[in-house]
């Protein structure tokens, strides 16, 4: 998942004849190139995400939390998925040694619920549970909304209207190094700012669009916040 290959991709479309032009939701869009360190800030080696445990850290901005998920198993690229605009994109799957390693905004795509240092609504679920039907999925409380990590944050149930924005990652085979790069897919931010601006404010002194520059920090969930709601 590099950047170049992103921007091949999008300038090979543009120069397709007669394709339309591609909205900004349906290209990548990149940010402050940022390494994915641990809690102790050393970096975090690829070989070390644990396979199926909800990971957080946040980006672009320092309000906005993200999952960082090991699937256990390679994770291909999903040539169609759609923004509630109804533009299309292309995801380009996992990366690592194994392709197994993804990212995706921990923003809800419905009412843009998220985990807190209080409370989660919102995790990765490797088993099936009375609540959902499906395994691996990451699942949202507030109304039901499953989403698939292994193919682009897909919507399998649930009211939300489009994937969860996926967070883009770049590995160094050489040091096994991660960063996060961007985001591809439709991002909620503007709408997660103004529906939750009073708290994000008081919570990070006021400033709810601070990007995270050089490392974010990856926590695992259950010492991000307090409590998980399972359901």
């Amino acid at each position: 998942m590099e950047r170049r290959d992103f921007i091949k991709f999008c300038a090979a479309s543009a120069a397709a004849a007669g394709a339309p032009a591609v909205s900004a939701d349906a290209r990548p869009h990149f940010y402050e190139r940022v390494k994915l360190v641990g809690e102790d800030r050393a970096p975090l080696r690829a070989r070390d995400v644990p396979a199926n445990r909800n990971l957080i850290f946040h980006y672009p901005y320092a309000t906005t939390p993200c999952f960082l998920l090991n699937l256990g198993r390679p994770v291909q690229g999903v040539a169609l998925l759609k923004t509630e605009n109804n533009q299309p994109y292309e995801w380009r799957g996992g990366v690592g040694a194994r392709r197994s390693i993804v990212a995706y905004s921990a923003i809800c795509a419905h009412k843009l619920t998220y985990p807190t240092r209080d409370i989660s609504f919102i995790s990765f679920r490797a088993e099936k549970t009375t609540g959902n039907k499906f395994a691996n999925v990451i699942h949202c409380c507030s109304e039901h909304s499953q989403y698939d990590p292994a193919a682009g944050g897909r919507v399998l149930a649930g009211p939300a209207p489009q994937p969860l924005a996926a967070i883009l990652l770049e590995h160094d085979a050489a040091t096994d190094d991660l960063y996060a790069v961007g985001t591809l897919g439709g991002e909620m931010f503007e709408q997660f700012f103004a529906k939750y601006e009073f708290r994000l404010a008081l919570e990070n002194g006021g400033a709810l669009r601070r990007t995270v520059n050089g490392v974010s920090p990856v926590t695992p969930l259950e010492r991000y916040c307090k409590q998980q709601v399972k359901c």
